[in-house]
């Protein structure tokens, strides 16, 4: 993927080492002031009908670390290769443009085990060289970039081309300028990466953020910036209060400030605070915020942008996503179930089509405005966007070292043995000694399959992968990430209970699950983000058969 050239030569880059500031030296230049005054009346123009934006800024919040979605799901929201697809597609519509964030971007957790530290830190360098690709200007870090250390922070910052902005964390930059198509746009950060316990990362001193805002847009200024967008890692309410404080600022770019675990939020609408717009993405790369910048009018005047199209109307388009997202799972799930009549899936499918073209004509709406406007848009990351081949490419060399790095690395990992008088797994084939018909409706299912899907994609050995899709993981008597072949694929143990006594002593009752509880496969890997809108009662026809529930 090509970056644009008309991005402007990129400074320095501060490393969050402690003590150690190395401050951007690049794209600077003197300017006047500029600070907004209250947005007027709007009226008629004919220039609100410009296609080509002065500057678009892509917007991220909060990717910690998602790569891509991990699940089985139809087409699930995520994936930085789709990203860089659309982001690359978009170049003729929107040649002048920067990609900016907020939040954690390199590592899903603040904190690292050590089992996992060479994957995770792989995983990061996948991160930051995607994040090159994508042409990433800065962003502002959360806890969980620090995971490694500042020096690691350091790489892969020089690795991702791009500038983390704290300005209010001793020893970091907190502004760059950037010349996009003839205007000097100012990015300035702040941040407040602070633990659950209220503690920071290892060097990080942080000060107060709304007075480290207010310096950074007086800097930019100084540097010629015509445009000034904020980027914030904090939390979400003391984030639109620093709108409030620092009303110079034409966008305003939220990210949370740490981030845990894999679930994915909602989608936030964007709000006007003042002139200031205020954006927040869904975190985990579902979907990216694009607003359009439109300067009009010559001379050195402040600048005002009025809406143009997407914020008046933004939670009625999240309601209207959401509705078709969940038509969407429910017709994916009903595709493959016999037992749902066809005219239903129709139905359901037209119903889909009305909803997409009742959003598709609310953001084609455009309000009528003079002077300097925006236009703001939700784009979700969905396969259907593309794959761009260099990020794809990083993605499976990443999987590829993963996979050769824990094969050897965890070789000798064996389960540990079952207690004293406690079952341990068996394995399918020595089931199919006395359960033959069952074992035929397992052959015909998406569980007898699941090990060779990792396999095919290099996942095998994966330790965010592996166990979901083999049998008894980590549990005495079970599976390892290596120890596993006779335990691939979601065996019958896996909802019926490790079977060594049982296969003892058949007739004896309580040593095995004889009907396992629908719910018990969400507890296990069927939930959200994994799997979205699962009906385990439904899904549990899926597995069962002649002999096997029926």
């Amino acid at each position: 993927m090509k970056r644009s050239l008309l991005r402007g030569v990129r400074g320095g880059y501060a490393f969050f080492i402690p003590v150690l500031a190395i401050a951007a030296a690049a794209g600077v230049a003197a300017c006047q002031g500029c600070k907004p005054p209250a947005p007027g009346a709007v009226s008629a123009d004919a220039d609100v009908e410009a296609k080509t934006p002065t500057v678009r800024l892509y917007v991220l919040s909060t990717v910690a670390g998602a790569l891509e979605p991990c699940g089985c799901t139809k087409d699930q929201l995520g994936g930085i290769d789709h990203l860089a697809a659309f982001i690359e597609g978009q170049r003729d519509e929107a040649p002048h443009h920067l990609v900016v964030g907020a939040g954690p971007l390199l590592f899903a957790e603040p904190e690292v085990k050590p089992e996992r530290s060479s994957q995770d830190a792989w995983k990061a360098e996948a991160m930051a060289l995607a994040a090159r690709e994508i042409g990433l200007t800065a962003w502002a870090p959360g806890e969980n970039d620090w995971a490694l250390g500042a020096e690691a922070l350091g790489k892969y910052t020089e690795q991702a081309g791009a500038v983390p902005l704290a300005g209010n964390i001793e020893g970091a930059q907190g502004v760059v300028v950037r010349e996009v198509s003839g205007v000097k746009v100012g990015l300035i950060g702040v941040s407040d990466p602070k633990g659950r316990a209220g503690a920071y990362p290892a060097g990080v001193k942080p000060g107060p953020v709304i007075e480290a805002m207010k310096a950074g847009v007086l800097e930019a200024k100084k540097q010629g910036a015509k445009v000034l967008v904020g980027l914030a890692a904090l939390p979400r309410g003391e984030a639109l209060r620093l709108a409030d404080h620092v009303p110079e600022l034409h966008v305003l770019v939220l990210g949370k400030p740490s981030e845990r675990g894999d679930v994915n939020d909602g989608a936030k609408p964007p709000v006007l605070i003042g002139s200031t717009l205020v954006v927040e993405t869904p975190n985990h790369l579902q979907a990216a915020a694009v607003v359009d910048l439109f300067v009009r009018g010559g001379g050195d005047g402040e600048l005002v942008f009025a809406d143009a199209g997407g914020v008046a109307k933004a939670e009625e388009l999240i309601s209207l996503s959401a509705r078709i997202r969940e038509l969407e799972i429910r017709i994916n799930s009903w595709e493959g179930d016999k037992t749902v009549a066809a005219k239903d899936v129709a139905d359901r499918k037209a119903d889909l089509e009305k909803l997409r073209a009742e959003k598709a004509k609310i953001e084609a709406a455009e309000a009528k405005v003079t002077g300097s406007f925006f236009r703001y848009s939700a784009v979700e990351v969905r396969e259907k966007l593309g794959a761009d081949k260099d990020v794809a490419g990083q993605l499976l060399a990443y999987y590829k070292r993963v996979n050769a790095h824990n094969k050897e690395a965890f070789a000798d990992r064996v389960p540990a043995p079952p207690a004293k008088g406690e079952a341990g797994y068996i394995g399918i084939d020595a089931c199919t000694n006395c359960h033959d018909e069952e074992r035929k409706v397992f052959d015909a299912t998406a569980h007898a399959h699941a090990y060779a899907t990792l396999q095919e994609d290099f996942k095998e050995y994966n330790l965010d992968c592996v166990s979901c899709h083999v049998t008894g993981y980590g549990k005495p008597g079970g599976s390892t990430v290596t120890h596993n072949a006779s335990l691939q694929n979601v065996q019958c143990e896996e909802c019926h209970g490790p079977g060594s006594l049982h296969a003892k002593d058949p007739e004896k009752k309580g040593l095995i699950t004889l009907a396992p509880p629908p719910d018990s496969c969400v507890s296990q890997c069927h939930h959200p983000p994994h799997v979205e809108g699962f009906d385990p009662v439904a899904k549990m026809q899926l597995v069962l058969g002649p002999g096997h529930g029926k």
